[in-house]
């Protein structure tokens, strides 16, 4: 990532960011930072002003965050209390991350991206939280760990492959975009099953 990024390059790493940020948003500022600070992600100059994320006080908070978060988010029902605590904490992080990738001299377009950022971290929040609701009704603890340890995985390499490879950015957030509507559709439909019938034996009672 040495060469200038073309708009589309830029885009969609700003949208992976942003969409990845809904999911972990600790995660994406640790590994970001933690890359930089080591070698590893050299940013080209438009991109410098994620060096912040560097700053060893910042890491260090991020990482004392995603390590709570790793824990809480394999808890189930603590994990919900996480995501809705974090209802407004994801979408302005995910917002902040995608301003740092848009260029700074268009103000009209930085304004835009941090608009559009911020909804794509609530959509891939909303995702993740309908998803993790429909497990959590599942009485046996494993599901609800291995779905967290797969978003675990997932985002770290999906991190990945975005600063490396950026004209993939693009399609990776596309496929991000499909998961997180998928899942609040899905979960819209089997929280309905799962409740309809009480509240027909509720009606049918009284």
């Amino acid at each position: 990532m040495t060469a200038p990024l073309g708009i589309a390059e830029i885009l969609g790493l700003a949208a992976s960011l942003s969409l990845l940020s809904g999911w972990r948003l600790y995660l994406c500022v640790l590994a970001t930072g933690g890359a930089m600070h080591f070698g590893v992600l050299p940013l080209p100059d438009h991109l410098k002003a994620l060096a912040v994320l560097a700053n060893p006080w910042v890491m260090g908070a991020a990482g004392l965050a995603a390590l709570l978060e790793f824990f809480a988010d394999k808890i189930a029902w603590l994990d919900s209390v996480w995501d809705t605590i974090h209802t407004l904490v994801r979408p302005l992080g995910g917002a902040l991350l995608t301003l740092a990738v848009i260029d700074p001299a268009d103000p009209a377009t930085q304004a835009v991206a941090f608009i559009l950022g911020g909804g794509a971290s609530l959509l891939a929040h909303g995702g993740k939280a309908s998803a993790r609701a429909v497990v959590n009704t599942s009485p046996e603890p494993f599901s609800n760990v291995a779905l967290s340890t797969a978003e675990d995985v997932m985002t770290g390499g999906l991190l990945f492959l975005a600063y490396q490879y950026p004209l993939a950015a693009g399609a990776i957030a596309l496929v991000l975009l499909l998961v997180a509507v998928g899942l609040i559709v899905l979960a819209r439909r089997v929280l309905k099953r799962l409740f309809a019938p009480q509240a027909e034996n509720g009606g049918t009672a009284s």
